[in-house]
């Protein structure tokens, strides 16, 4: 182990040497742009940056109002065009400095465009890495990729990569045997970022083909996808750490008391967790089904690992955490098949014939569009009341997607208009109020 990493003396000496060099670093770039034909450079460089910034200023409205005319292009296309147009500056500096670098080469020496040359070198870099790193979809990700390259590749450009690798490997704490330095921090992050971005490249393209393939249900997909997101985002976690040389002993140790921490602290998320596990794997629901669980009824849209989306005919979407699912009373309307028996209550008149009522009943729920025709309604006497005689009516649907209370509604309705075509009388409780002899109010009536 380098003891100027451990001593603290030694390691503020190292710090004030390394400073000392950059400084006369900075004294030798300073008096080498004070050259004649390399300050001639610098001023070059700075009017073309002003030049491909009038150009972009130019041309951009222009490219703009172009753009917009191509509405009906495909989305790929147009987000190229975007990037073109967002980094137009940086594309006319880079042409503007690669022709006055080839035009100085064959008029003069090139050790007096050897400083234009890096810059252009630095900016197509630079252009490059812009619109690489536009493939990440992951905001902070892609900024932190970005940055990350422009460092890299500005200190490759310069030769200076020796160098900070060497600064940036005394820069370092330690834990214990481990040691952690800024260098192996970078290594790690960019390694990171770029596993997890193949990873997310692999994670989709899979997806896409695993719920592309029917023969699996949908649940199996749901539990399928997630396995692998989980297997290749572990794998790309641990080959990123191991790469640069990370110690997964230490981690191992720390995961497992993090994972007592959890088992206490977060008791209900890892309860939702494991049934949602539990929810894949006995397919009881799956995306599609519709169901019922309290006052909520409706379809479900998805199944997250800590929640079931079910969306109500009302287009509110309700987030039911898994383990609701697992130890509560669910009604699947659509487990094993779609059909779905529907019982409407009513009740006629003494004075009907319950044969007519009940051929009546039969013809007004048929005659309804949802209601099935291979399974046929019945109606049957249910009983007989104080004013009416009650029946029920009960018939099939095989799309509970498309609302109960709705068909419930249609067919009342059909009831109704078939009853008054054919003179069927719906009662109403009537009650009859005899005065006795001798009451207070028949007397008062008698005195009136």
């Amino acid at each position: 182990m380098d003891p100027e990493t451990t001593d603290p003396a030694g390691r503020g000496t190292w710090l004030m040497e390394a400073a000392r060099r950059l400084a006369a670093e900075a004294a030798d770039l300073g008096a080498m742009l004070l050259v004649p034909w390399n300050a001639w450079q610098v001023a070059i460089a700075a009017g073309l940056f002003a030049l491909a910034w009038a150009l972009r200023a130019a041309v951009a409205p222009g490219l703009h109002g172009w753009m917009r005319a191509r509405s009906g292009w495909p989305r790929w296309r147009l987000r190229v065009l975007v990037l073109v147009h967002k980094r137009l500056r940086l594309i006319f500096y880079v042409l503007l400095l690669w022709a006055t670098v080839w035009m100085m080469r064959e008029v003069t020496w090139p050790s007096r465009s050897w400083l234009l040359a890096i810059l252009a070198d630095l900016a197509t870099a630079w252009l490059i890495v812009a619109f690489a790193t536009r493939l990440i979809a992951n905001g902070p990700l892609r900024r932190v990729v970005r940055y990350g390259a422009y460092a890299w590749v500005t200190l490759r450009i310069l030769g200076l990569t020796d160098e900070a690798e060497r600064l940036l490997g005394r820069a370092a704490i330690e834990f214990g045997e481990v040691r952690l330095s800024a260098w192996m921090v970078l290594q790690g992050a960019f390694l990171l970022a770029l596993l997890f971005f193949v990873a997310r490249v692999i994670a989709r393209q899979s997806a896409a083909r695993l719920y592309a393939n029917e023969e699996l249900s949908p649940s199996m997909r749901v539990l399928s996808v997630k396995l692998l997101q989980v297997g290749l985002y572990g794998a790309a976690f641990v080959i990123g750490l191991r790469a640069v040389g990370f110690d997964l002993t230490g981690l191992a140790v720390l995961s497992g008391a993090v994972g007592v921490g959890l088992g206490f602290g977060l008791q209900k998320v890892v309860s939702n967790l494991v049934s949602g596990v539990i929810l894949l794997l006995d397919r009881s629901i799956k995306p599609g089904d519709v169901i019922s669980i309290g006052e909520t009824f409706g379809w479900i849209n998805s199944l997250g690992a800590r929640y079931v989306s079910i969306t109500t005919r009302d287009g509110k979407e309700y987030l039911i955490p898994n383990e609701d699912l697992i130890t509560g009373q669910v009604v699947n309307w659509s487990h094993s098949n779609d059909f779905v028996r529907l019982d409407i209550h009513f009740g006629t008149a003494y004075a009907n014939d319950p044969h007519t009522v009940r051929r009546v009943a039969r013809e007004a729920a048929a005659g309804i569009d949802r209601v099935l025709e291979d399974r046929p309604p019945v109606c049957h006497i249910t009983g007989f009341g104080d004013s009416a005689v009650n029946y029920v009516l009960r018939f099939w649907i095989r799309d509970p997607a498309g609302g109960i209370t709705n068909i419930r509604g249609n067919v009342y309705l059909a009831l109704w208009d078939a009853f008054q075509a054919n003179g069927i009388a719906i009662p109403f409780p009537q009650r009859e109020v005899r005065i006795l002899e001798g009451s207070e109010i028949r007397t008062r009536r008698a005195d009136a």
